[in-house]
């Protein structure tokens, strides 16, 4: 079982009526949700952890996740309203301006969240937890996330991807402190090219970047490029890299997001999401997940909006 913890929200991507008339289109989306059903899709078994809104979209949201194979049973719900977050497309490639103040994916408190030690005791050795998104930033839901991550990195695999949005980030230092917490209980670690340069700085080469970001840990890293592919860090210094399929792109939304899916479902699927299988994981074994993952979101890329594929699809 995997769990997604974070944000499940609304984007508002831009669309032209039947009049001609520029119009946006709600869709479901948000990182973390974006993966969760990408990760149902590929038939893994995987839930959500997120406030969710009892409004429109929050039933649209709901409803989406049950129909990719995800399990609700996480979910915090409230009254509170549903994110939203606009989209900017600039020659497919996506920008963000989020409504989120007081909303239900950012009311999360500890008291609200379940024992997810059941998860482990029931699904002994396999179980994860995956984090990220803007629901990193966004207290009190942040913290709540954060200690989430602390409080089972010694019984449960951490997957992070920061998926970092400087335009929404409104107390640089917080953020960083509450991610470098993450980071140093994380088990993989996944960033882009840009959110390697905003966590560490850009002067260094990317192996000096990488060993910079994961300190004393051994944690795999996973730098994706855009078009150059994505490179992997093992824990003892070897490195796989896997080029990206060759596909018409649409839009960018969700790409990275879908990519984790990828990731994680073929690691599962290669029964290594566990703490001690991921130990000793092979070069061949990492690059079998990330050439999963590039196939998945290179489908994802070649359609309008998060759309990820179905198992069936591949």
């Amino acid at each position: 079982m995997i769990i997604c913890c974070g944000e499940a929200l609304i984007d508002m991507v831009p669309v032209v009526s039947e009049s001609g008339q520029a119009s946006f289109a709600p869709l479901v989306g948000g990182a973390i949700f974006n993966t969760a059903i990408g990760l149902g899709r590929l038939g893994v078994q995987v839930g959500m952890l997120s406030g969710i809104s009892s409004d429109l979209f929050g039933q649209q949201l709901c409803q989406e996740l049950s129909n990719s194979k995800v399990d609700t049973s996480y979910l915090v719900r409230s009254h509170a309203p549903t994110t939203l977050a606009f989209v900017s497309l600039n020659d497919g490639h996506a920008s963000y301006t989020f409504y989120d103040e007081n909303s239900a994916g950012r009311s999360v408190h500890m008291d609200n969240v379940p024992d997810l030690m059941a998860i482990k005791n029931v699904n002994e050795p396999s179980a994860a937890l995956y984090f990220g998104g803007i629901s990193l930033i966004s207290e009190p839901a942040a913290d709540v996330y954060c200690t989430i991550a602390q409080k089972y990195a010694c019984d449960m695999v951490i997957v992070l991807d920061p998926n970092i949005r400087t335009s929404f980030i409104t107390n640089d230092q917080t953020y960083r402190d509450r991610l470098q917490k993450i980071i140093a209980v994380a088990d993989i670690i996944k960033v882009s090219d840009e959110d390697l340069d905003w966590l560490v700085g850009s002067s260094n080469p990317e192996a000096v970047q990488v060993s910079a970001l994961r300190g004393q840990s051994k944690a795999i890293v996973v730098v994706t490029k855009g078009a150059d592919g994505a490179t992997a860090y093992l824990g003892n210094g070897e490195t796989v890299h896997q080029p990206v399929p060759k596909v018409t792109v649409v839009d960018t939304v969700g790409a990275g997001d879908t990519f984790n899916a990828g990731f994680m479902a073929k690691l599962a699927n290669q029964n290594l999401m566990s703490k001690a299988a991921l130990a000793a994981i092979t070069p061949a074994q990492l690059l079998a997940s990330l050439a999963f993952a590039a196939e998945v979101a290179g489908i994802n890329v070649s359609r309008q909006g998060a759309n990820p594929p179905w198992l069936s699809e591949l």
